[in-house]
């Protein structure tokens, strides 16, 4: 994947789970538990797959 793509669908995954995980402010690594695991209940896991299988299917279709 090149690298506007990749920043592309970084963005794109970040809104998709900040979304669904309410508190979330990012999907990189920080280097601390309490920030980096999260509680979280398998709909909500379900749904936000769910979106992101969407967009990516959309986004093969165009």
């Amino acid at each position: 994947m090149t690298q506007p793509n990749r920043t592309a669908t970084d963005t794109l995954l970040t809104e998709i789970a900040q979304r669904h995980f309410h508190g979330l402010e990012t999907l990189e690594t920080r280097n601390r538990d309490a920030l980096d695991f999260h509680d979280v209940a398998v709909w909500a896991i379900r749904s936000e797959l769910e979106e992101a299988y969407a967009a990516g299917l959309a986004a093969a279709t165009n």
